[in-house]
């Protein structure tokens, strides 16, 4: 199947604004399910007036956050997708910059160094574009990610040794969620990355970090860890935007990998409580869009 790359330019404009603007399903599930289960006060008032500011954002399509983010692009190709690899990533960045040119949106990208702007969310390395490969032939998926400076500001990497065992990574979520306090805008998701090396490892934690909840590692041993630490972050007291309370987390998320027989690295990061994304997929039945 042949994509048309100008199809892809307007799609990555289009996630992107949609990203900034409508909160996935999940997410105001989430929403639902902590706010019926917090018995802190304050708690209670933070969760009610962040479930107002979802609804009137939504309904005046307006952002649900100022901070626009560093804009992710998450790639999944089949294997009957045709393109010029080169293109598509010049596609997607131009759709980037079209979508802060063309709208009200706040470019939050800076050269690290000068801090100059060039007020299109893009900059050298930025957007950053992760490729993938999916058993779906006939399927091109392009996931965006707004992430915004509060979430990636709170993110860790341990390299712990093998003998510190299991008890090393869940005192390390803990200290971690402990540290970061209301700086991450709680409740979060939790991200944890473990095993592989240094830099997958971190790359592991914001795959975590941005999943949808509801879904599990896929890791048994993992899957079992996410429900263990997800129980423990909320008796922390942290509570929505730290102020106190049961909230503290929707969920705690791991994604792991094989790593070397003398390292065990564990990574976090952590995704605020405007957990954004959104979804281009292209099929030989067309375009649609999705979270």
């Amino acid at each position: 199947m042949k994509i048309d790359l100008k199809q892809v330019e307007e799609a990555s404009k289009e996630i992107y604004i949609r990203a900034l603007k409508l909160l996935p399903p999940d997410i105001k599930e989430g929403f639902k399910r902590l706010d019926a289960s917090e018995t802190n006060a304050t708690g209670k008032a933070i969760l009610g007036t962040m479930i107002r500011n979802i609804k009137v954002a939504e309904a005046n399509t307006n952002l649900l956050c100022q901070d626009t983010g560093i804009p992710i692009y998450n790639v999944v190709i089949g294997s009957n997708i045709a393109f010029d690899g080169y293109q598509l990533k010049q596609a997607i960045t131009k759709g980037c910059e079209r979508a802060t040119k063309e709208h009200p949106l706040r470019s939050s990208v800076v050269h690290p160094t000068t801090r100059q702007n060039e007020h299109t969310s893009c900059g050298r390395g930025v957007p950053v574009i992760n490729i993938d490969f999916s058993d779906k032939p006939d399927e091109l998926s392009i996931e965006m990610i707004p992430k915004g400076s509060g979430s990636e500001f709170n993110s860790w990497l341990k390299m712990a040794f093998p003998a510190d065992g299991i008890d090393a990574i869940k005192t390390f979520v803990i200290d971690c969620v402990l540290e970061a306090g209301g700086k991450t805008c709680p409740p979060t998701i939790v991200g944890v990355g473990v095993g592989g090396t240094a830099d997958l490892c971190v790359h592991l934690s914001k795959v975590a970090a941005t999943r949808p909840l509801g879904t599990s590692c896929t890791d048994p041993e993992g899957a079992k860890l996410e429900q263990e630490l997800s129980a423990v972050v909320n008796k922390l007291g942290v509570g929505p935007q730290g102020l106190g309370g049961d909230s503290t987390s929707f969920a705690v998320h791991i994604e792991t990998a094989a790593t070397h027989i003398t390292l065990n690295p564990v990574a976090v990061n952590m995704q605020c409580h405007s957990a954004r994304r959104s979804r281009a997929t292209f099929t030989p039945q067309g375009l649609s869009y999705g979270f």
